[in-house]
């Protein structure tokens, strides 16, 4: 009976915070509800509407890829490697900023862009060879892998945390094609199609931050491409679990201990009864 009783005010206590929970969800919702406002047309680069990014900045960790020859004295024959190391093939930038081309040295690329980056390298391999003429040298630099310029993807796990996504910035992305990279594939189960944006990185200013609210059903449903941005460097895109799942998974963090302690409060209940009854039985038998 005492037991019976106990149980009985463990579950009045379960259900009051289960409704507190509940409660305060519905209230979270109402605040995080996200207006479908686009920006005004030609405010921000969407789909229809992108624009070209400026010349790329080398920067660390990318990969570059240089070849350096001396030309050919014989007409129409081919460019000779330089003398003591053959300067060719990919090159990584250093965390410094300089890539490494072995007994020539090393030459600082970080912060340049393509072309800056070639007059360096040429500049420096002319000193190192004591070369005058800049015909003299044959330079081709250029980027295979873009590590530098990313991009993120951040996928609320409705209560068990967050996935964090990195991916790289060609040029032409737009949040469709973000969110169909692998291991992505489009909206995860608990995903809410409601709640997603672009967060714009900025430095901190008074100006605030800059959130675009995507309408992921206009996107794929209706083919609508004015909350489809264009991905720049930087960006975040985050999908926010739906409110159900989150406030589900909360309650059942409460219940999880509570839902033991009944099973542990349970199982000794029943097996001093059962040792009880053996005992009644016994002296009976007797």
């Amino acid at each position: 009976m005492r037991n019976r009783i106990l149980i009985s005010k463990w579950l009045r206590l379960v259900v009051l915070v289960a409704m507190c929970l509940s409660a305060s969800a519905c209230s979270l919702t109402k605040h995080q509800q996200m207006p479908f406002a686009a920006p005004p047309l030609g405010s921000v680069p969407r789909e229809l509407v992108p624009v070209t990014l400026p010349p790329y900045v080398i920067n660390s960790p990318d990969v570059l890829v240089i070849d350096a020859f001396l030309p050919n004295p014989k007409a129409g024959g081919d460019p000779i490697p330089l003398p003591k190391q053959p300067i060719t093939g990919q090159f990584f930038v250093r965390p410094d900023g300089t890539v490494g081309l072995g007994v020539y040295g090393s030459v600082q690329v970080a912060g340049l862009t393509i072309d800056q980056a070639r007059e360096a390298v040429r500049q420096h391999l002319l000193r190192q060879l004591e070369l005058v003429d800049e015909n003299d040298l044959l330079i081709t630099v250029d980027v295979v892998g873009y590590n530098s310029a990313v991009y993120y993807v951040i996928i609320d796990g409705a209560g068990f945390g967050e996935q964090t996504f990195r991916f790289p910035v060609t040029g032409r992305e737009f949040v469709l094609d973000a969110l169909s990279q692998q291991p992505i594939n489009g909206i995860p189960p608990v995903g809410s199609k409601r709640h997603i944006w672009v967060a714009r990185r900025h430095p901190g200013t008074a100006t605030g931050s800059q959130i675009l609210p995507v309408d992921w059903e206009a996107i794929t449903q209706c083919g609508d491409g004015r909350t489809n941005y264009q991905i720049l460097p930087g960006d975040r895109i985050y999908v926010k679990a739906q409110h159900i799942i989150a406030t589900d998974n909360a309650i059942a963090k409460i219940l999880a201990p509570v839902e033991r302690i009944f099973g542990i409060t349970l199982l000794g209940a029943s097996t001093v009864n059962v040792i009880g009854n053996r005992n009644f039985q016994n002296q009976n038998f007797r």
